[in-house]
């Protein structure tokens, strides 16, 4: 795990040594344990290195092949090395201590500028091709690792971070419209949707999924990777669609526990980070290693107002997890005193741009750190579970099935679903009807869905074209089904880029390794191949994961259909000791005259005015309190400017 950088002077004009120096003294504010430079004539590679590989341990980075006239840099764990390995030939005593950059430009001198496409894991790297005189580099498919660049005629430049870019004499910190825009008026939790841009106009990265191509004053981006369901896999029974899951699964699971230091785990009370820790404590015990296991929990002193099929407090369900896997060291912390206003600027410095989970940004920020105090190098997640291990809706399936007038089938399953649910199973088939068919649902309903105020200026909006350029249509969204949004999800890159972009700029403060078994490609392309009769299953929603996870979690944690984890509730409550300054500091911002261009005044004192009556941690889920988060946080990083 590294931060990376680069400067390639196209016009071949030599490179002064103190511009990547410079880039480099930057980087000295993350931990590292190594920080090499490689420079020739016009071209200059750094790494600012933190191993967490056996493999990484004392590796040379940049590592030149002379041989071969190539230079890489690397911020990479690549997770099929067994497989390339073979598919490569290297010789059988060299594949323990290989490091993974270096297999990387094995594979890039057999495959070229496709090489990504043969790339399983989280990594970004820049190649120097000497004798081509080209750069060529790419981010794995969801952007796990960030990558920016600045480009011109003669010049280009990259690295992991956006801060050491700007200490070029040539590059200008000015602040990029068009990115604010997108932010403001996209209503999702999405940054932007225009995944090759940033908040700095001469600051651009490489979108996830995609590879970079520098040779002859030019600059080519190219996508490489487009997942899509292709065909589905046909196997005789239930059990033989568990077993295939669980053989990839745990390869997943596996290949991300490769690390010299200690194995941790973000753990809640649901399934995807419980499947995660079931398969990674088997593989860890068998070699006589503990899993750590983090997670947080509200405060003491919190109410919780929740419906009762919601849960803010898990620790029911993760112990019950904890006790029946075994081998697993459990932490929980409430992070008193911790909370999402008084952690914008810190968040703002490490993200380098605005963000929008600000409700769980302290706590994610907390989990790491405590996890690199007990010596943690891969902490595992279960980030993209809903979209793959646990995908499956019952009552979208549902749905599909009444349209498809499986009339039988649906009334059978109704039948279980309401037997491990409760109440008839008619009461169901309302609900069902308005998610099968909703464009008639829409004409005849009088229930509008639930969408945050647009509070961008209309001014603005109108001349950055931001709704001309953003799919995010407040039309099409209601009548969107699940299944077509599960298919835009995995094509759409800029779904990936905010939680990626966190990770990675958690990684580097703490010297910690977020990994995700959920978002590995072979488990992706394996779910999205099962059909979805296998995801919903006798009344059970999510049937995979809770067939597969039989023996390997508790069943009051397996085959919960009914109470739900939520986080983040009580972001709200933690900052009721410091409503009036929040309070004072939103009317500071809405009467600002040079912010006013960017939101809309009318709404956001609205808003305020709501704030006013006094903190009510029961409205965390209040439109209004969003968009003034969300505000207030654009507001601090555009101040940064002035």
């Amino acid at each position: 795990m590294s931060a990376i950088a680069g400067i390639y002077h196209l016009n071949k004009e030599p490179l002064p040594v103190n511009h990547g120096h410079g880039i480099m003294k930057v980087l000295q504010k993350f931990p590292a344990d190594d920080a090499q430079i490689w420079q020739q004539e016009n071209i200059f590679l750094g790494c600012h290195a933190q191993w967490i590989t056996p493999e990484s341990v004392d590796e040379q980075l940049p590592y030149n092949d002379h041989e071969r006239q190539l230079a890489i840099t690397a911020d990479a764990i690549i997770d099929n090395r067994r497989e390339l390995f073979d598919r490569l030939q290297v010789d059988r005593e060299k594949r323990t201590t290989m490091p993974d950059s270096q297999l990387i430009l094995l594979a890039y001198c057999k495959w070229g500028e496709e090489v990504p496409k043969y790339l399983i894991g989280d990594f970004a790297f820049m190649i120097w091709d000497r004798n081509e005189e080209k750069l060529f580099g790419a981010r794995d498919f969801s952007g796990t690792r960030t990558l920016y660049y600045y480009e011109n005629h003669e010049r280009f430049a990259f690295c992991t971070t956006i801060e050491p870019l700007l200490t070029l004499p040539y590059i200008k910190k000015r602040i990029n419209e068009k990115w604010i825009a997108e932010y403001l008026a996209v209503s999702g939790m999405i940054d932007t949707e225009n995944a090759s841009i940033t908040p700095y106009q001469s600051i651009r990265q490489i979108p996830p999924s995609h590879s970079i191509s520098v040779n002859e004053n030019k600059v080519k981006i190219t996508r490489y990777s487009t997942i899509t369901s292709g065909e589905k896999l046909k196997l005789n029974s239930t059990d033989e669609y568990v077993e295939a899951f669980q053989e990839v699964f745990q390869e997943a699971v596996t290949s991300r526990l490769r690390t010299y230091r200690k194995v941790g785990a973000q753990l809640s009370g649901g399934l995807d980070s419980g499947a995660v820790v079931g398969f990674a404590a088997k593989e860890l015990q068998e070699s006589g290693k503990t899993l750590d296991s983090f997670s947080y929990i509200p405060p003491s002193d919190f109410k919780d107002y929740t419906p009762k099929y919601l849960q803010a407090d898990e620790r029911p369900y993760i112990r019950s997890t904890v006790q029946h896997v075994g081998g697993i060291k459990d932490h929980y912390f409430d992070f008193e005193g911790r909370n999402s206003f008084t952690e914008i600027d810190s968040f703002l410095e490490m993200m380098e741009m605005p963000y929008k989970f600000f409700e769980n940004s302290f706590w994610l920020h907390g989990v790491v750190e405590k996890a690199r105090s007990e010596g943690v190098g891969v902490l595992l997640n279960g980030d993209r579970g809903n979209f793959t291990i646990s995908w499956g809706s019952a009552l979208d399936y549902y749905a599909q099935l009444l349209k498809k007038i499986k009339w039988i089938y649906l009334f059978r399953e109704l039948d279980s679903f309401s037997h491990k649910m409760g109440g008839s199973r008619l009461r169901t088939l309302p609900l069902i009807a308005k998610i099968g068919f909703p464009t008639i649902n829409q004409i005849i309903s009088k229930d509008k869905p639930y969408q945050l105020p647009l509070f961008i200026n209309p001014e603005f909006a109108e001349k950055s074209g931001v709704f001309n350029r953003i799919k995010d249509s407040r039309k099409s969204i209601p009548l969107q089904s699940i299944y077509e949004y599960r298919k835009e999800h995995f094509k759409d890159v800029f779904n990936w880029n905010a939680t990626n972009t966190l990770a990675t700029k958690l990684s580097l403060r703490y010297g910690v390794w977020k990994r995700d078994p959920t978002n590995d490609l072979r488990v992706v392309k394996f779910c999205l191949s099962v059909p979805e009769n296998q995801y919903v299953e006798n009344g059970m929603d999510r049937a995979l994961i809770r067939n597969a996870t039989e023996k390997i979690l508790p069943d009051s944690v397996r085959l919960n259909q009914r109470i739900h984890g939520v986080q983040g509730v009580d972001w709200v409550h933690r900052m009721v000791p410091f409503w009036e300054e929040f309070t004072n500091e939103l009317r500071q911002m809405s009467s600002d005259k040079e912010f006013q261009k960017y939101i809309d005044t009318k709404v956001i004192n609205d808003s305020i005015s709501i704030l006013e009556e006094g903190a009510k941690p029961e409205y965390a889920t209040n439109p209004n309190y969003k968009i003034l988060m969300r505000c207030l946080i654009v507001y601090r990083f555009i101040k940064k400017f002035d």
